[in-house]
Protein backbone atom coordinates (compact mmCIF):
# COMPACT_ATOMS: atom_id res chain seq x y z
CA UNK A 1 0.00 0.00 0.00
CA UNK A 2 2.81 2.09 0.78
CA UNK A 3 4.59 2.06 -2.70
CA UNK A 4 1.02 2.45 -4.36
CA UNK A 5 0.67 5.54 -2.60
CA UNK A 6 4.07 7.01 -2.69
CA UNK A 7 3.86 5.98 -6.90
CA UNK A 8 -0.03 8.03 -7.27
CA UNK A 9 1.53 10.91 -5.75
CA UNK A 10 4.51 10.70 -7.86
CA UNK A 11 1.85 10.29 -11.08
CA UNK A 12 -0.09 12.96 -10.17
CA UNK A 13 2.60 15.83 -9.58
CA UNK A 14 4.55 14.51 -12.83
CA UNK A 15 0.83 15.19 -15.01
CA UNK A 16 0.90 18.76 -13.53
CA UNK A 17 4.51 19.34 -14.80
CA UNK A 18 3.04 17.86 -18.08
CA UNK A 19 0.06 20.27 -18.25
CA UNK A 20 2.39 23.07 -16.96
CA UNK A 21 4.78 22.25 -19.93
CA UNK A 22 1.53 22.31 -22.72
CA UNK A 23 0.30 25.22 -21.46
CA UNK A 24 3.81 26.67 -21.82
CA UNK A 25 4.10 25.49 -25.09
CA UNK A 26 1.02 26.51 -26.05
CA UNK A 27 1.88 29.99 -25.13
CA UNK A 28 5.12 29.85 -26.81
CA UNK A 29 7.05 30.21 -23.83
CA UNK A 30 9.67 27.83 -25.44
CA UNK A 31 12.51 29.56 -23.03
CA UNK A 32 10.51 29.25 -19.52
CA UNK A 33 9.49 25.17 -21.06
CA UNK A 34 13.54 24.20 -21.02
CA UNK A 35 13.97 25.45 -17.78
CA UNK A 36 11.15 23.91 -16.11
CA UNK A 37 12.26 20.35 -18.38
CA UNK A 38 16.18 21.18 -17.14
CA UNK A 39 15.06 21.39 -13.49
CA UNK A 40 13.09 17.98 -13.57
CA UNK A 41 15.84 16.13 -15.43
CA UNK A 42 18.17 17.64 -12.29
CA UNK A 43 15.72 16.14 -9.85
CA UNK A 44 15.07 12.83 -11.33
CA UNK A 45 18.96 12.36 -12.35
CA UNK A 46 21.31 15.24 -11.68
CA UNK A 47 21.71 16.39 -14.96
CA UNK A 48 20.72 19.06 -17.61
CA UNK A 49 18.65 17.52 -21.39
CA UNK A 50 22.44 18.08 -22.48
CA UNK A 51 24.01 15.69 -19.99
CA UNK A 52 21.14 13.29 -20.07
CA UNK A 53 21.82 12.66 -23.72
CA UNK A 54 25.38 12.00 -23.77
CA UNK A 55 24.67 9.13 -20.73
CA UNK A 56 23.80 5.69 -21.54
CA UNK A 57 20.74 3.84 -20.34
CA UNK A 58 22.56 1.91 -18.00
CA UNK A 59 24.30 5.29 -16.43
CA UNK A 60 20.64 7.26 -16.25
CA UNK A 61 19.33 3.79 -14.30
CA UNK A 62 21.85 3.88 -12.41
CA UNK A 63 21.21 7.59 -11.67
CA UNK A 64 17.53 6.53 -11.43
CA UNK A 65 17.80 4.44 -8.36
CA UNK A 66 21.08 6.07 -6.84
CA UNK A 67 19.81 7.60 -2.99
CA UNK A 68 16.50 5.56 -2.65
CA UNK A 69 14.62 2.70 -2.92
CA UNK A 70 14.19 0.83 -6.25
CA UNK A 71 9.99 0.94 -5.38
CA UNK A 72 9.70 3.08 -8.25
CA UNK A 73 12.28 3.09 -11.18
CA UNK A 74 9.80 1.66 -13.70
CA UNK A 75 8.00 4.65 -13.17
CA UNK A 76 10.65 7.19 -13.38
CA UNK A 77 11.97 5.22 -16.25
CA UNK A 78 9.00 6.44 -17.89
CA UNK A 79 9.03 9.64 -16.99
CA UNK A 80 12.07 10.62 -17.93
CA UNK A 81 11.83 9.05 -21.65
CA UNK A 82 8.02 11.26 -21.65
CA UNK A 83 10.36 14.28 -20.45
CA UNK A 84 12.66 13.51 -23.39
CA UNK A 85 10.21 13.35 -25.72
CA UNK A 86 8.97 16.66 -24.64
CA UNK A 87 12.35 18.02 -24.69
CA UNK A 88 12.95 17.19 -28.08
CA UNK A 89 9.66 18.45 -29.05
CA UNK A 90 10.91 22.20 -27.44
CA UNK A 91 13.97 22.01 -29.43
CA UNK A 92 12.27 21.10 -32.78
CA UNK A 93 9.99 24.35 -32.19
CA UNK A 94 13.40 26.12 -30.91
CA UNK A 95 15.08 24.85 -34.49
CA UNK A 96 17.58 23.17 -32.58
CA UNK A 97 17.95 19.86 -34.88
CA UNK A 98 20.74 18.42 -33.44
CA UNK A 99 19.50 18.52 -29.92
CA UNK A 100 15.78 17.65 -30.77
CA UNK A 101 17.25 14.43 -32.67
CA UNK A 102 19.35 13.76 -29.68
CA UNK A 103 16.24 14.03 -27.06
CA UNK A 104 14.34 11.82 -28.97
CA UNK A 105 16.60 8.74 -29.10
CA UNK A 106 17.30 8.76 -25.74
CA UNK A 107 13.38 8.97 -24.77
CA UNK A 108 12.98 6.18 -27.67
CA UNK A 109 16.10 4.13 -26.00
CA UNK A 110 14.55 4.41 -22.73
CA UNK A 111 11.36 3.54 -23.27
CA UNK A 112 11.89 0.75 -25.22
CA UNK A 113 14.24 -0.89 -22.61
CA UNK A 114 11.08 -0.62 -20.22
CA UNK A 115 8.96 -1.81 -22.68
CA UNK A 116 10.96 -5.29 -23.08
CA UNK A 117 11.11 -5.23 -19.23
CA UNK A 118 7.80 -4.91 -18.79
CA UNK A 119 6.20 -7.33 -16.16
CA UNK A 120 2.18 -7.02 -16.90
CA UNK A 121 1.54 -3.62 -15.19
CA UNK A 122 -0.64 -1.04 -16.89
CA UNK A 123 1.75 1.53 -19.08
CA UNK A 124 0.63 4.83 -17.34
CA UNK A 125 -1.53 7.48 -19.77
CA UNK A 126 1.08 9.80 -19.51
CA UNK A 127 3.87 7.86 -21.60
CA UNK A 128 4.40 8.44 -25.19
CA UNK A 129 3.66 5.86 -27.40
CA UNK A 130 6.41 4.25 -29.48
CA UNK A 131 5.52 5.72 -32.95
CA UNK A 132 5.46 8.94 -31.69
CA UNK A 133 9.13 8.82 -31.17
CA UNK A 134 9.64 7.22 -34.57
CA UNK A 135 7.65 9.74 -36.55
CA UNK A 136 9.61 12.39 -34.45
CA UNK A 137 12.89 11.11 -36.07
CA UNK A 138 11.27 10.03 -39.47
CA UNK A 139 13.94 13.10 -41.46
CA UNK A 140 16.62 10.75 -41.47
CA UNK A 141 17.74 6.96 -41.14
CA UNK A 142 17.72 5.79 -37.50
CA UNK A 143 20.98 4.42 -36.08
CA UNK A 144 21.47 0.62 -36.14
CA UNK A 145 20.94 -0.05 -32.27
CA UNK A 146 17.69 2.51 -32.00
CA UNK A 147 16.52 -0.43 -35.59
CA UNK A 148 17.33 -3.24 -33.82
CA UNK A 149 15.79 -2.30 -29.99
CA UNK A 150 12.57 -1.60 -32.56
CA UNK A 151 12.72 -4.65 -33.99
CA UNK A 152 13.17 -6.55 -30.83
CA UNK A 153 9.86 -4.56 -29.62
CA UNK A 154 7.66 -4.65 -32.97
CA UNK A 155 8.23 -8.77 -32.92
CA UNK A 156 7.40 -8.53 -29.33
CA UNK A 157 4.20 -6.92 -30.09
CA UNK A 158 2.76 -8.59 -33.09
CA UNK A 159 3.47 -6.24 -35.28
CA UNK A 160 6.07 -8.36 -37.65
CA UNK A 161 5.59 -6.19 -40.81
CA UNK A 162 7.16 -3.32 -39.15
CA UNK A 163 10.15 -5.60 -37.39
CA UNK A 164 11.00 -6.78 -40.43
CA UNK A 165 11.14 -3.25 -42.09
CA UNK A 166 13.28 -2.73 -38.99
CA UNK A 167 15.39 -5.84 -39.89
CA UNK A 168 16.07 -4.48 -43.93
CA UNK A 169 16.79 -1.06 -42.18
CA UNK A 170 19.86 -2.47 -40.32
CA UNK A 171 20.76 -4.90 -43.74
CA UNK A 172 21.07 -1.78 -45.55
CA UNK A 173 23.79 -0.50 -43.45
CA UNK A 174 25.70 -3.45 -42.90
CA UNK A 175 24.49 -5.75 -46.05
CA UNK A 176 27.14 -7.80 -45.38
CA UNK A 177 27.06 -9.20 -41.78
CA UNK A 178 26.77 -12.32 -41.23
CA UNK A 179 25.84 -12.18 -37.88
CA UNK A 180 22.66 -9.89 -38.95
CA UNK A 181 22.08 -12.17 -41.52
CA UNK A 182 21.67 -14.79 -38.56
CA UNK A 183 19.82 -12.91 -36.69
CA UNK A 184 17.42 -12.17 -39.11
CA UNK A 185 17.15 -16.26 -40.29
CA UNK A 186 16.16 -16.69 -36.67
CA UNK A 187 13.87 -13.76 -36.45
CA UNK A 188 11.77 -15.52 -40.02
CA UNK A 189 12.12 -19.73 -38.70
CA UNK A 190 10.72 -18.13 -35.46
CA UNK A 191 7.43 -16.64 -37.04
CA UNK A 192 6.85 -19.70 -39.20
CA UNK A 193 5.30 -21.30 -36.44
CA UNK A 194 3.10 -18.60 -35.91
CA UNK A 195 -0.83 -18.75 -37.56
CA UNK A 196 -1.25 -17.78 -40.74
CA UNK A 197 -3.58 -15.17 -38.73
CA UNK A 198 -1.33 -13.94 -36.77
CA UNK A 199 0.81 -13.38 -39.33
CA UNK A 200 -1.41 -11.35 -41.75
CA UNK A 201 -2.60 -9.65 -38.29
CA UNK A 202 1.43 -8.55 -37.82
CA UNK A 203 1.42 -7.40 -41.45
CA UNK A 204 3.44 -10.11 -42.87
CA UNK A 205 1.40 -13.08 -44.45
CA UNK A 206 3.55 -16.42 -44.64
CA UNK A 207 4.59 -16.75 -48.67
CA UNK A 208 6.38 -12.76 -47.75
CA UNK A 209 8.14 -14.49 -45.00
CA UNK A 210 8.91 -17.40 -46.95
CA UNK A 211 10.13 -15.15 -49.86
CA UNK A 212 12.39 -13.23 -47.14
CA UNK A 213 13.46 -15.94 -45.35
CA UNK A 214 14.64 -17.38 -48.95
CA UNK A 215 16.55 -14.08 -49.58
CA UNK A 216 18.18 -13.84 -46.31
CA UNK A 217 19.78 -17.58 -46.51
CA UNK A 218 20.97 -16.92 -50.68
CA UNK A 219 22.65 -13.92 -49.02
CA UNK A 220 24.06 -15.81 -46.25
CA UNK A 221 24.97 -18.63 -48.92
CA UNK A 222 26.69 -15.87 -51.49
CA UNK A 223 28.55 -14.29 -48.63
CA UNK A 224 29.99 -17.95 -47.53
CA UNK A 225 31.12 -18.76 -50.77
Amino acid sequence: MVRRDYIIRMIEQFFQLLNRLQSLKKEQRLDEATTTLDDEFKRLVGSGADGITRFSETELLAKLIQGEPTLAVREKTLMLATLLKEAGDVAAAQERTEDSRACYLKGLHLLLEALARDDGYEIPAFVPKVELFVSALQDSSLPFQTDGLLMQHYERVGEFGKAEDALFAMLELEPDNAALLDFGISFYQRLEGRTDNLLAEGNLPREELESALADLRARKRALAA
